[in-house]
């Protein structure tokens, strides 16, 4: 019996080896053939910096350099206008007394299940008649909007572990809610407020969808676009060059996650919260 338990708990660590494992030595191989001269399959060969070099010309769609500027626009930009749709919501839902709470939190969670593509015509014309089709504030703006539902939810989460007895005392002594919103409850969700802004930012980094629709101007390109452009014809892909913008592509995500992974484990043990607050 005791084997059979041994053998059962180590059935999921096999798996989980087994699946992980291409995926590290891909990311392995980035760096080494990124800075390879010569790449023939998976052997790269010599030591160069021509890779990055050719990244940073100027062509067609902009150079490596420009797609990263508007990348970072991107993520910076849907990273503050998230959080600043998101916590005053969170923190209605939260504190305020209002009818129909739980219909509230119903709906946003189906607003987040709801099939974004079949929204696509409308949200295009939108987009033509405000005059922000072909614009990363349009970008921005549509991906605010549908992730805005699961934001509310994690800092929903935050804002209900906060003792209503620090609130208190603030409105006891004359203070306002925005007050005790900006005093008391804005830093005690500290840790949340940041693990949002790390997950915002990274999937604004890491956009593909909506620049690939309502961005058509290669001027206006994000960085996935622009590593995109780098396959188009796979049959005249120069992998080390390819290599390079992807090392440079995945860098800022995973530094990020590297920095932020205590409030990003923080995010993941509220579940219990959120699952409570249902």
């Amino acid at each position: 019996m005791d084997r059979l338990r041994s053998a059962g708990s180590l059935l999921p660590l096999m798996a989980l080896v087994a699946i992980t494992t291409p995926l590290i030595l891909l990311y392995g191989w980035l760096p080494l053939a990124a800075f390879a001269d010569e790449v023939r399959g998976l052997r790269p060969s010599g030591l160069t910096l021509d890779n990055f070099r050719e990244l940073f010309q100027p062509v067609a769609g902009g150079s490596l350099a420009e797609a990263s500027v508007r990348s970072l626009l991107l993520a910076c930009g849907y990273s503050l206008l998230l959080l600043a749709a998101a916590l005053p919501a969170a923190y209605a839902l939260s504190r305020l007394p209002m009818p129909g709470r739980r219909a509230v939190l119903a709906a946003l969670l189906a607003l987040h299940a709801f099939p974004f593509l079949s929204l696509l015509v409308g949200v295009y014309q939108v987009l033509r008649e405000l005059g922000l089709y072909n614009s990363l504030l349009g970008v921005a703006l549509v991906k605010t909007a549908t992730e805005v539902p699961l934001a509310v939810w994690v800092m929903k989460g935050f804002f209900d572990r906060i003792p209503w007895e620090l609130e208190a005392a603030v409105l006891v002594d004359g203070g306002t809610r925005w007050l005790a919103f900006r005093r008391v409850c804005l830093p005690q969700a500290r840790p949340g407020i940041l693990a949002l802004l790390t997950f915002a930012f990274v999937s604004g980094w890491n956009e593909f969808l909506l620049p690939y629709i309502f961005l058509p101007s290669q001027q206006q390109w994000t960085l996935p676009l622009f590593v995109r452009s780098l396959i188009a014809d796979y049959r005249f892909v120069d992998y080390g060059v390819v290599a390079a913008a992807s090392l440079v592509y995945v860098a800022p995500p995973l530094l990020l996650f590297w920095a932020g992974q205590k409030y990003l484990l923080q995010t993941y043990a509220l579940s219990g919260g959120v699952r409570a607050a249902r």
